[in-house]
C-alpha cells in the first residue's frame, strides 16, 4: 500500500513538474509511451504538434532519413560497434534475497512481484538492483541472468548508466525498454538479439532513454541541431522525434567518433552528412565515453 501511495505521489510531482510548458502556455498532456514502460510529455495535438516535421523546418523539405532504424533495422550495416568482446566496467552481482518490486511486463502491463535481487557493482562506484522475475524459480539460475546482464550494462558508457537504478529481468520474446531509470530486459528476445549480433546497440539504444532523454530531448539547442539538419537519421526517429531521435541519433554518434574503425566508410560518411549538427551537439556536451578507449 505505501508503495502504491509512493507511486501515485511521484505521478502527481511529475505532472506539476512539467505544467505550463508548451511554447502558447499550456500544459502538456501526460500519456504512456507505446511500449508502456514510460511517461510522455507532449503539447497541444495541432498542426504544430511534437510528430510534425513542421517542427523542424518549416521552410525546407524534410529530408529522407537513409535508415529505417539504426536499433533493429536491417539497412542498418552497424552492428558490431560494440562486441561481448570489449570491456565491461562489471565488478560483481551479489545476492540480497527476494523482495516485492513493481515491476513492468510486457507479456501483461506493471505487475508486483517477489523477485530474486542481486546487487551489481561497477567499477566507477555504482550500483545497479538487478530484479529477476521469480518465474526463473531458483536463485541459482536468476544470478545467471543478472551477471549476464549485468556485464552488458557494464559495456555501456558512463552518461548512459548514470541514471539506471534499477533493471527487470523476464522471460519472453518482447522488447527491451528503457526508462523509469531502469532497463528492461525479456531474455527470450536477448537471444534473438544475440543472434543477429546487435545486443549491445540495442542497449545502447535503450540506455539513451533513460539517461539521456529528460536531459536533452526539450533541450533548445538540441531542436536547433534537429531544425538545422533537416532530416532524421531513421524513419523511427522521424515518426517520433520526442521520444526516439535521441537514442536513434546517439548509437551513429558512437560509431562514428568512437568506433569508426568498425564501420564501413560509406556508413560513416553517410552519418556524418545526415546528421551533422546532432553530431556536434553530442560532441559538446563532454559525456564521459572514457570505457571506449580502454
Amino acid at each position: 500500500m505505501k508503495k502504491l501511495l509512493l507511486f501515485l505521489i511521484l505521478s502527481f510531482l511529475s505532472v506539476q513538474s512539467f505544467a505550463a510548458g508548451c511554447p502558447d502556455g499550456s500544459e502538456p498532456v501526460k500519456s504512456v509511451s507505446t511500449d508502456g514502460t514510460y511517461f510522455v510529455f507532449e503539447c497541444g495535438r495541432g498542426a504544430n504538434t511534437n510528430n510534425s516535421i513542421s517542427s523542424i523546418d518549416e521552410e525546407k523539405k524534410l529530408g529522407k532519413p537513409p535508415f529505417s532504424g539504426t536499433s533493429g533495422g536491417t539497412d542498418f550495416k552497424g552492428y558490431g560497434i560494440v562486441t561481448s568482446q570489449d570491456p565491461s566496467s562489471f565488478i560483481s552481482v551479489s545476492y540480497t534475497g527476494t523482495g516485492t518490486r513493481q515491476m513492468y511486463d510486457r507479456r501483461s502491463s506493471w505487475v508486483y512481484l517477489k523477485a530474486f535481487l542481486f546487487e551489481a557493482k561497477f567499477d566507477d562506484g555504482s550500483i545497479i538492483e538487478m530484479q529477476v522475475n521469480p518465474e526463473f524459480k531458483d536463485e541459482s539460475l536468476a544470478e545467471i541472468e543478472a551477471k549476464k546482464y549485468a556485464f552488458l550494462i557494464g559495456q555501456l558508457p558512463a552518461v548512459l548508466r548514470k541514471d539506471i537504478q534499477t533493471s527487470w529481468i523476464h522471460k519472453g520474446m518482447n522488447y527491451f525498454g528503457g526508462g523509469n531509470n531502469n532497463i528492461l530486459i525479456h531474455t527470450g528476445r536477448a537471444l534473438e538479439y544475440e543472434r543477429y549480433g546487435m545486443i549491445e546497440e540495442i542497449l545502447i539504444h535503450e540506455a539513451s532513454h533513460t539517461s539521456l532523454d529528460s536531459y536533452h530531448a526539450k533541450n533548445y539547442a538540441w531542436q536547433e541541431a534537429q531544425r538545422k539538419d533537416n532530416v532524421f537519421i531513421s524513419n523511427y526517429a522521424e515518426e517520433n522525434p520526442m521520444r526516439e531521435d535521441i537514442a536513434e541519433s546517439f548509437l551513429t554518434y558512437i560509431a562514428v567518433n568512437h568506433r569508426s574503425d568498425r564501420i564501413s566508410p560509406k556508413l560513416k560518411s553517410t552519418i556524418l552528412k545526415t546528421i551533422p549538427n546532432r553530431i556536434k551537439y553530442f560532441d559538446n556536451q563532454n559525456f564521459d565515453l572514457s570505457i571506449y578507449s580502454r
